[in-house]
């Protein structure tokens, strides 16, 4: 009776706890430090070989807080909420559209433009999408990817105003997709344990959200 009622045993319950109140403690502490600085400023890289490039794209999403968490929810949310390969909608419709943002970044930043508030948006896709993660807000397939469709665009101008050629984009598209695996993953996990674990998930992405935003006030 007790295996059925418990999928996972209480042991992995306890280290998925921790490992949540981990997230949540490196989330918070280093907002301040190592959020996305990039701003908007295109980088001076010089010319990058393909591999280089690759590399540096790849590498891109992980070096700041703000995307890296963004996309995590994104996974987790769609793991949390919906079934089958409607848990790929999101995912999909994000990788799509934030390849689309970054091609448009990369071409305004060669004429010395860039797109206002792209910082403050993606700061705020990634509180609202730790909410919806935390709240399990259920939307279908063809409305949740267009809430992370519509987040996507703007993480892409922030990427594309950094990186240089395709390589770099496809780089960025691969560590997406791989950051999206991993939170339909957390998500798959989460789902088999107490609500109290998935919303402890959302609500440190949301908190993250938060300082970043807060941030961006008082600076």
């Amino acid at each position: 009776m007790t295996a059925r009622l418990l999928p996972v045993s209480l042991t992995d319950a306890a280290v998925t706890a921790l490992q949540a109140l981990a997230l949540t403690v490196a989330a918070v502490l280093p907002v301040f430090v190592f959020a996305h600085t990039g701003e908007g400023v295109p980088h001076d890289h010089g010319a990058l070989s393909a591999g280089a490039a690759f590399g540096e794209g790849f590498t891109h999403p992980f070096t700041g807080l703000d995307h890296l968490a963004a996309m995590l929810a994104v996974g987790l949310w769609s793991a949390l909420t919906q079934t089958g390969r409607r848990m790929l909608a999101a995912p999909f419709a994000f990788a799509g559209l934030l390849l689309v943002g970054a091609l448009v970044g990369f071409a305004l930043a060669d004429e010395g433009m860039q797109v206002p508030g792209v910082e403050p948006m993606v700061a705020a896709s990634v509180l609202v999408l730790g909410l919806v993660a935390a709240a399990r807000w259920r939307l279908g397939a063809t409305a949740s990817a267009g809430l992370v469709g519509a987040f996507a665009v703007f993480h892409g101008l922030a990427h594309g105003a950094e990186l240089q050629g395709g390589a770099a984009l496809a780089g960025m598209v691969l560590a997406t997709a791989l950051l999206h695996a991993g939170g339909l993953a957390l998500g798959l996990t989460l789902r088999s344990l107490a609500p109290v674990w998935s919303r402890a998930a959302g609500g440190a992405i949301a908190l993250l959200g938060l300082g970043l935003l807060a941030r961006m006030v008082v600076a």
